[in-house]
């Protein structure tokens, strides 16, 4: 079984691997593609699946936390601290002290 993967290793390989592309398109045409992937879920999910092989929706909601990445990384902001803010601390501060 593969080792699991936080949050802030997905968005650091995203950044090692897309940055510079992505940054070069800007925000505006990055976020056209993350809602275009937003709408291949959409599409997926109104299909029956099989429950044995997850795989092709599982691509999908890949795809949609591959470009909201991009985009976070494109902006400067932590997804793996923004999730631990956001809902984590604000339901069980005591999950996360130092």
């Amino acid at each position: 079984m593969p080792a699991p993967l936080s949050f802030a290793e997905f968005q650091d390989f995203i950044r090692r691997h897309y940055h510079q592309r992505d940054s070069a398109r800007g925000t505006p045409a990055t976020f056209m593609w993350l809602i275009e992937e937003v709408g291949e879920l959409a599409s997926a999910l109104q299909r029956p699946h099989d429950q044995e092989d997850p795989q092709p929706l599982g691509d999908e909601f890949a795809d949609v936390l591959g470009w909201l990445a991009t985009l976070a990384n494109m902006h400067g902001v932590d997804l793996e601290e923004a999730l631990r803010r956001k809902y984590l601390d604000r339901h069980d501060p005591a999950l996360h002290k130092s």
